[in-house]
């Protein structure tokens, strides 16, 4: 719907500005703070070019858009844009949940809507010869269907990786984790583009 930021909402230019203010309302059990995008995935998902003159006029789009909540071994955390749970280089076993398209120039849920009530979550194993032609296609999200990835569009995910792995959660490290469940607060969070 059209409408400008509120007065007391918050504006962020990345996804990991967003998730700090996200984490701390829900860590403090406050509402979430209405966010302007500035920039981040989230923002170019929701089509937003930035523009703080926009954010502020009632030319701006207003989105109720969900949030991740992800419990990782035992730690509570959330994320806005996307987590991902991988080794450098993407070797081996690797797991992404989306709730925005983009993670910067890759399209890794080229199906996933922030405002769906659905993560779009994938897991796999790739080759290094699967990564490297993936790598090629990921800018476009035609990496998928691939047989070697599980994709699934979910409102909840749970798993136990083979090893612990880094997780990132919309592009910051929070350390590594085994078992992961993810869910989806649906229309949690209002942000402005």
């Amino acid at each position: 719907m059209p409408g400008g930021l509120s007065p007391d909402g918050a504006l962020v230019r990345t996804d990991a500005e967003a998730r700090s203010l996200v984490e701390e309302a829900r860590r403090a059990n406050r509402p979430l703070p209405e966010l302007g995008l500035l920039g981040g995935d989230l923002c170019r998902t929701l089509g937003g070019r930035g523009d703080l003159g926009t954010i502020r006029s009632p030319e701006a789009w207003r989105f109720a858009v969900d949030v991740g909540a992800a419990l990782l071994d035992g730690r509570l955390f959330w994320f806005c844009a996307h987590l991902t749970a991988r080794r450098r280089g993407w070797a081996g076993e690797a797991l992404v949940a989306m709730n925005a398209a983009w993670r910067g120039s890759w399209n890794l849920g080229p199906k996933a809507h922030p405002g769906d009530g659905l993560l779009d979550v994938s897991h796999g194993r790739l080759s290094a010869g699967d990564r490297l032609r993936a790598r090629r296609r990921v800018g476009t999200g035609d990496h998928l269907p691939h047989p070697n990835i599980r994709y699934h569009r979910t409102g909840a995910f749970q798993t136990v990786l083979e090893q612990p792995l880094m997780v990132e959660l919309d592009g910051q490290q929070v350390g590594r984790a085994t078992n992961l469940s993810i869910r989806v607060e649906p229309a949690a969070l209002i942000v402005v583009v």
